[in-house]
């Protein structure tokens, strides 16, 4: 089974109101596992980055400036997505953008089918919780520490850790491990209960100078509980 993960960055939150999309990483799962194969690009969105963008994910005009335009690459793109299914966090965003810039070059849309959308796992195993990548990677303890800004490839690289959790593929491989483990540990004692000697049981007994100690000790207790039990009965 092959999947892609994705992320974007773009210039705002809109594509109907003249937002583009300036750069796209893609991961590529084997049977959700990383085959080592990525795709990774900056576009020039042809118009001004507004501030409030930049400081999320650091790309300026300047730096876009000399990147090509979606349309000169969208060839690379769609031969490395193939017809698999696209994992995306707030996936309709994402999906969005990019069937956006394949309308405006012409192309045809991705179907909204080959969509999985990582928040809505989230939410149907933790309901109530927050379902932010970064607060999703703290549950899951997948370290972001390197993360100052956004970044299509890196966030599409966490987000790859983190479907892999959501999906329990972690963690069926991990059960297997732990019944190997197991079976390790049974043969084991196994073995050793065949060669390890018999001793009898110890018998622990108190010595006459330990029961005269205990009975001088009673006899120092004011009108023990046991005893009045004892005379009553």
């Amino acid at each position: 089974m092959r999947e892609i993960i994705f992320d974007t960055e773009t210039t705002g939150f809109d594509p109907a109101s003249g937002d583009r999309l300036v750069e796209i990483g893609c991961i590529e799962l084997l049977n959700r596992v990383p085959s080592g194969r990525t795709f990774h690009a900056y576009y020039n969105p042809q118009r001004a980055m507004p501030a409030a963008a930049e400081a999320v994910h650091g790309l300026s005009d300047i730096f876009l400036s000399d990147k090509p335009l979606f349309a000169s690459g969208v060839e690379e793109l769609l031969a490395f997505l193939e017809d698999s299914h696209l994992v995306a966090h707030n996936a309709r965003f994402d999906f969005g953008f990019l069937n956006h810039e394949l309308r405006l070059c012409g192309r045809a849309e991705v179907s909204m089918d080959r969509m999985i959308d990582t928040v809505a796992i989230a939410r149907q195993l933790h309901p109530g919780a927050k379902h932010s990548l970064d607060a999703l990677c703290t549950r899951y303890g997948i370290d972001r520490s390197h993360r100052i800004k956004h970044g299509a490839l890196l966030d599409a690289e966490l987000l790859a850790q983190l479907y892999i959790e959501l999906t329990g593929g972690r963690q069926i491989g991990l059960g297997l491990a732990q019944e190997e483990a197991k079976d390790t540990i049974r043969a084991e004692l196994a073995e050793n209960a065949a060669v390890r000697p018999v001793r009898p049981a110890r018998v622990f007994q108190a010595s006459a100078e330990e029961l005269e100690r205990h009975a001088a000790f009673i006899a120092t207790l004011d009108k023990p509980l046991w005893l009045d039990e004892a005379e009553a009965a």
